[in-house]
């Protein structure tokens, strides 16, 4: 029987308080910067594009300003794609692969949709390379009313006007072999439960929405993606991460009900992308291309129902 060790904070079976908390915040220490990574990849792009200031985060003594990136010349009669990334900080292609998106590929999509693009919305733990904000808290699990993480807050605020006029909203994220080594067994500690372990599919895949289920819109993203990266296959299961797989790479979760980021919009197309960084058949620069490759694929599907042809 395979028996899991110990998690090195807390009691088993006993849910952390404060003194647990604090002890997990004093060992994660910056080891990359946002404002080197990503600030100044924001700077470069007000050559084009609107930066809106949308939040500042403070865990003193670290303060991080949050930014989103907003067409130019926004047209209120044009259908609005959101693109967010870095919901979790140590997901390192959901912030670069959507940055690369607005440097490299978005000017195509000018006059056609109207982009808001938020990059990097935990940057405490981007720095830290971790799941958790500074508080212990997912701020993937955290878009609801009254939201105890202000990372997720932030942007519910920001994007509040928009939210029933969205058209289409890409979350980027990826799946890692530290989801298993370190952030499940975290959070089982966390909480004062067994942690189970599970298999890490090997490559990309995709959530929908099971509410509001688009398996059209699914598909054309993994087929675009599949021309750059692998698409995980299922488990001996059926399933990944144990969610039955209901196309080729695709699952579905409830995402309002999760609170997951990509349902906090009335958008009709929406999914979360999951990128493997740590497969031996792909690069860091393959996992941006893969995360750029969705968003285009995304934002294709809404000009076609739109009636729109696509980009030359």
């Amino acid at each position: 029987m395979n028996i899991a060790r110990p998690y090195p904070i807390g009691t088993p079976g006993v849910p952390w308080g404060e003194r647990e908390r604090a002890e997990w915040r004093s060992q994660q220490k910056p080891q990359r910067s946002y404002a080197a990574d990503v600030l100044t990849v924001i700077e470069r792009l007000r050559a084009g594009y609107d930066v809106i200031e949308y939040g500042q985060l403070d865990y003193t003594p670290d303060r991080y300003p949050l930014f989103a990136i907003r067409s130019r010349n926004w047209d209120e009669a044009l259908p609005i794609v959101l693109v967010t990334g870095g919901v979790h900080g140590y997901e390192t292609s959901g912030v670069h692969g959507a940055l690369q998106f607005v440097e490299t590929a978005a000017e195509r999509y000018a006059g056609r949709v109207n982009l808001l693009v938020a990059p990097c919305i935990s940057p405490w733990a981007y720095e830290r390379i971790h799941r958790w904000n500074a508080d212990a808290i997912d701020p993937n699990r955290s878009f609801r009313a009254d939201s105890a993480a202000e990372e997720s807050a932030a942007l519910m605020r920001l994007i509040a006007p928009l939210r029933e006029r969205i058209c289409a909203h890409v979350d980027l994220h990826e799946t890692t072999d530290s989801d298993e080594s370190e952030f499940r067994p975290a959070l089982a500690a966390r909480d004062g439960k067994d942690h189970t372990a599970d298999e890490i599919p090997d490559g990309f895949y995709l959530v929908d929405d099971s509410e509001h289920p688009q398996p059209e819109f699914q598909q054309a993203i993994i087929s675009a993606v599949a021309m750059v990266t692998h698409i995980a296959p299922a488990d001996h299961k059926g399933e990944i991460i144990g969610s039955p797989v209901v196309a080729p790479g695709v699952i579905r979760y409830p995402l309002r009900q999760l609170g997951l980021c990509a349902g906090i919009t009335e958008a009709p197309y929406k999914t979360t992308t999951e990128v493997y960084p740590d497969s031996a058949r792909a690069t860091p620069a393959q996992c941006n291309a893969a995360q750029v490759a969705a968003v285009c694929a995304a934002i294709e599907f809404v000009l076609a129902q739109s009636g729109q042809a696509q980009a030359e």
